[in-house]
């Protein structure tokens, strides 16, 4: 058994405490503890403590050091279970450590992953591009159940992404381009894509897009910019009507229809 001789307060971290022990006729430093800690187990002088009390009280003071870390952690934002476990494999804590952290953290409402899933859905909505499907992604590698994430993203409604969507495509066609409208279509539908959103939803608004923005005098300066290229890197090794089915085919490749690649051909190459 030892007794403590002394419960100083370190001078950089006034919660942690420094506890003496006596050895022979002078007392030593043993280990220090947090005030939760110190408190909980009512440690003061006089006190005798054997190996395994102190023992304990070291790796519980572990633990507490931990759990300070998370909720530091969760005072920036709200996380998810993986992002704390994470976290705290970095600052070397052992995996039982880290799933007292976590059961301490849950009882007491700092983790909750489905309100997490929800809370980042509603943020991502309002303040990204992403569609649902990339939502999903993005829970799924912060390591949360896919139970959660499918009734988490419900709140993005078909309504919402063809709102978001439609956004988006009118940005990107109110922008000059010398592609032709069907090239500018097919490079919107695969960012449109690989955001996230449903192959339903982009193939709506894309139909919607080409009544409402499809531009003939757009579409004509287009085929001849394009087309008086095609013309400059063919004519070097063809000539005649082979030069004529080279920029037609290569055209054609670009999205524009066979009327406007015959009167390209027709003002620009007979």
């Amino acid at each position: 058994m030892a007794k403590i001789t002394r419960i100083t307060t370190q001078k950089r971290k006034k919660s942690r405490y420094n506890i003496f022990i006596e050895k022979g006729s002078k007392d030593e430093y043993a280990f220090s503890v947090d005030e939760d800690v110190l408190i909980k187990h009512m440690l003061r002088k006089g006190m005798d403590l054997d190996e395994a009390t102190m023992r304990m009280l070291k790796a519980q003071d572990e633990v507490h050091k931990f759990y300070a870390m998370a909720i530091n952690l969760l005072s920036y934002r709200i996380r998810s279970k993986k992002e704390i476990t994470d976290y705290l494999k970095k600052k070397e804590a052992e995996m039982e450590q880290i799933e007292q952290v976590l059961t301490k953290l849950e009882q007491e409402g700092y983790i909750n992953d489905r309100e997490f899933a929800n809370t980042f859905v509603r943020s991502r909505i309002n303040t990204s591009s992403k569609g649902p499907m990339f939502l999903k992604k993005e829970l799924m590698e912060k390591g949360v159940a896919k139970s959660i994430i499918d009734e988490a993203v419900q709140v993005y409604t078909p309504e919402k992404q063809r709102e978001k969507v439609h956004k988006l495509v009118a940005k990107k066609l109110q922008s000059s381009s010398k592609k032709s409208f069907q090239q500018q279509l097919q490079a919107i539908q695969g960012t449109l894509i690989q955001k996230g959103f449903s192959g339903e939803v982009i193939q709506e608004v894309l139909q919607d897009a080409k009544e409402e923005y499809q531009n003939q005098d757009e579409e004509k300066e287009a085929v001849v910019h394009q087309g008086l290229k095609l013309v400059a890197k063919y004519e070097r090794k063809a000539e005649g009507f082979e030069l004529k089915q080279k920029v037609k085919a290569a055209l054609y490749r670009k999205g524009f229809s066979f009327d406007y690649i015959e009167a390209f051909i027709e003002e620009h190459m007979d």
